[in-house]
């Protein structure tokens, strides 16, 4: 993700999505009984969804052929409406960004951040939620400015955007780790302060390990005038997710926008986050500078993002 993950995708990325077995059942013969509407939509097979993930509960994660976790319920619930089934085929995140960009799937899902390069070379839904600055903290301790940070001990994922981002925090000191469970560890042991990592995967582990004493806290974002002074603390501000399409499919992107929309309008969606304990007030309300920086690039100059309360036409 940004998507917190590096940018980059390798030709081997690419040629581990096209060899990996696809975790659905069938073939690629389109289904029986496929609605016009669903055939209309443009996807590789008529009626089907062929989506791109990567294992990363509780955003998504393929058990018995389904996705599940939050894009993947998300998406289920779009998918339905529009007469869709959907076939997951399991990758890196590179090679999620590759499949899309080669069109060898319709779709890639899983807290995918919206981005002006990113956007050059697929589609970009509206935002289905927006991720906020999350830290996980030790009980009792509590951090609300990026001046509360100054002189700790920060850690986070290799190659995640945020190392950037500790980097430019005076006196801070940088752990980065092979994965999120290196970061949880030194916090339960007091070696590290603060953590940085996706809000809903430091709420799943204050569940699944209680013993760490953790708690999940959200980061006042720096102003317009301290990313400007430091660049690289953008990343402590909050970004928009999306669902990303190849370049070709914009008929399913109009159609899956319209259906994300709907689903702030109507409670769906707010319902969805609280099932895997995000607080809407932080998901589903955009900060000041999500409609801007899509104004003009892949949105209309009046685009509004959708929001709780309000439809995102």
């Amino acid at each position: 993700m940004i998507r917190t993950r590096s940018l980059a995708v390798s030709l081997s990325a690419l040629l581990t999505l096209s060899t990996v077995a696809a975790c659905g059942s069938g073939g690629d013969d389109a289904p029986k009984n496929v609605s016009a509407k669903a055939a209309s939509l443009g996807t590789l097979t008529p009626g089907v969804l062929k989506v791109a993930v990567e294992p990363y509960a509780p955003y998504t994660s393929v058990q018995g052929g389904k996705i599940v976790g939050l894009d993947g319920d998300i998406l289920a619930s779009v998918a339905k409406k529009l007469g869709l089934q959907i076939k997951p085929q399991v990758t890196d995140f590179a090679g999620m960004l590759a499949g899309v960009q080669s069109h060898r799937v319709d779709i890639t899902i899983g807290g995918v951040a919206w981005s002006a390069d990113r956007q050059k070379q697929g589609l970009f839904t509206d935002p289905p939620y927006y991720s906020p600055p999350a830290m996980a903290v030790r009980d009792g301790k509590t951090y609300k400015t990026v001046d509360d940070l100054l002189g700790l001990n920060l850690g986070t994922v290799e190659g995640y955007v945020w190392v950037k981002s500790i980097q430019s925090v005076p006196g801070a000191k940088l752990h980065a780790y092979p994965d999120a469970n290196g970061v949880f560890d030194d916090l339960g042991a007091g070696r590290v302060d603060v953590g940085f990592l996706d809000p809903l995967i430091i709420i799943a582990a204050q569940k699944q390990r209680p013993d760490l004493k953790i708690a999940t806290q959200y980061l006042t974002p720096p102003t317009a005038a301290e990313v400007k002074a430091k660049p690289s603390y953008q990343y402590f501000q909050q970004y928009q997710t999306g669902f990303y399409l190849p370049k070709q499919a914009t008929g399913l992107e109009k159609a899956i926008s319209a259906r994300i929309d709907a689903m702030y309008t109507d409670g769906e969606m707010a319902k969805l986050v609280k099932k895997y304990g995000g607080d809407p007030e932080q998901f589903l309300k955009p900060a000041a500078g999500i409609a801007t920086a899509r104004r003009g690039v892949d949105r209309p100059d009046d685009w509004t993002p959708p929001s709780v309360g309000r439809s995102g036409q």
